[in-house]
């Protein structure tokens, strides 16, 4: 059954108009026709099946039928700092995060940072950027839609409040495990391609990151946030 995303207020019993994005996706694409049936989400909570029972040249009607409190999401909340990059990279990144269960994604700037937004551009990245979390939802059945934090820098992150375990992804040179001293509540710090500076990795350790390292095996600055992510949802337990 094909899940769709819609900026509406949804109800049992209730007959709704579906926005013009939700429309053209399923009735022009997809051709639905009347009497099919798809799930709605709308990120307050929990999924409708709803049934397709009007189809104009322009708009479509549904009947609201039955609602699934189920989010999906995993036990443990994590906030993901990610240092931005360029191009598919960055989409990459945001798209395999939610995938996996991430709470929000903070964007962020660094010393070595490829990547700054001009101001005439930001809302319209940050869009694109909101965009792909939401289908990344649409595909894998999360029903609270993380949000994308427009972009920080880093120093200015760190001085904010922050989850209480804190983690960055860098040499650890105690060979100690972080994981063993993990809360349910996390911030993850992932640097650029370039990787973070001496003095990034040290200003985070100086407000209570701990160094994580999760192999002897360089990764992309994309790939990261998916090994940590599956990592984190194998290891932390309720």
């Amino acid at each position: 059954m094909p899940r769709f995303f819609i900026e509406a207020e949804l109800a049992v019993d209730t007959q709704i108009e579906l926005t013009e994005t939700v429309f053209h996706h399923w009735c022009k694409v997809l051709r639905a026709q009347v009497g099919d049936q798809a799930t709605l989400f709308n990120g307050q909570g929990g999924e409708y099946r709803v049934e397709l029972t009007e189809v104009a040249k322009k708009s479509a009607t549904v009947q609201v039928l039955t609602f699934n409190p189920a989010n999906r999401t995993p036990a443990i909340r994590t906030l993901l700092g990610q240092v931005m990059s360029k191009g598919d990279r960055m989409d990459y990144a945001i798209q395999k995060a939610v995938e996996l269960g991430v709470s929000e994604i903070q964007l962020l700037t660094s010393e070595r940072c490829e990547m700054r937004l001009k101001y005439d551009r930001d809302q319209k990245k940050l869009d694109h950027w909101q965009g792909i979390a939401i289908a990344a939802c649409e595909q894998c059945g999360m029903n609270i839609v993380p949000k994308i934090l427009a972009p920080l820098s880093l120093e200015k992150w760190l001085a904010s409040e922050l989850p209480t375990t804190k983690l960055v992804l860098a040499p650890n040179k105690d060979e100690t495990d972080p994981l063993t001293q993990a809360s349910q509540n996390i911030a993850l710090l992932i640097g650029p391609e370039g990787g973070l500076s001496e003095a990034e990795i040290q200003a985070a350790n100086e407000v209570g990151f701990m160094n994580w390292c999760i192999g002897e095996r360089v990764l992309r600055t994309e790939t990261a946030p998916v090994v940590a992510l599956s990592i984190l949802n194998y290891n932390v337990r309720p």
